[in-house]
């Protein structure tokens, strides 16, 4: 099979398996989801979605956020590690948003890229998630899978990024990351398959008998 074929495959298997993406993190906005996604960084979204009900009763606008203090935030998002980055990237990119965004999540790139904590996989999550533009953000478990089934050579998550952006047609690339994302945690696991024992990598590479070493 070529790159393209093997892509094709694996999209015709995903739409078949998950017709459905509901996205992993709890949120009820772009700014919730904007700060469930930087809390992710580290942490399960399971361990994201037991802390936030608590962050949101503390306060779940950008306006609210600000009046609070780094240490009355980060007493409750302890359990998703790296507490006191986080919690003061978490007051400070509020701020922000009442100073330079009308109190409003921008809609760029850019802009969300350049707020405290905000990386470029967290600034296309919200693109993607909350305002629906087309973006392929790439986390471990995409890392790995894509390197697993030969669609990039996983020199780095840029490279990753742009190589499934080339196999997969723009118009799925919003639902395709999160496909991938629930066949890695159920079927692919880095301590499961290894390239070996799920039936996408079965089937793809049949003649395969070694365990595959991926690039983090």
């Amino acid at each position: 099979m070529t790159r393209q074929e093997r892509a094709d495959y694996v999209a015709q298997e995903l739409e078949a398996r998950y017709p459905e993406t509901p996205i992993p993190l709890d949120h009820s906005n772009p700014y919730t989801l904007l700060v469930a996604v930087l809390l992710s960084a580290q942490c399960t979204d399971l361990r994201v979605n037991k802390t936030t009900p608590a962050l949101w009763a503390l306060a779940d606008t950008p306006a609210d956020m600000a009046k609070k203090t780094p240490g009355q935030i980060e007493k409750i998002i302890k359990p998703c590690g790296l507490s006191p980055q986080k919690s003061r990237a978490i007051q400070r990119l509020s701020e922000i948003l009442i100073e330079e965004h009308g109190g409003e999540v921008p809609q760029s790139f850019d802009a969300l890229e350049d707020l405290p904590g905000v990386g470029h996989k967290t600034a296309s999550v919200v693109m993607a998630q909350a305002f629906g533009v087309p973006a392929f953000p790439v986390d471990t478990h995409i890392h790995r899978l894509a390197q697993l089934w030969k669609l990039t050579n996983g020199k780095n998550v840029v490279q990753t990024e742009g190589d499934l952006k080339k196999v997969f047609a723009r118009e799925t690339w919003n639902r395709r990351h999160l496909q991938i994302i629930f066949y890695g945690r159920e079927f692919c696991t880095a301590r499961g398959c290894k390239g070996l024992v799920c039936e996408m990598c079965r089937t793809l590479f049949p003649w395969r008998k070694n365990p595959v070493m991926t690039r983090k």
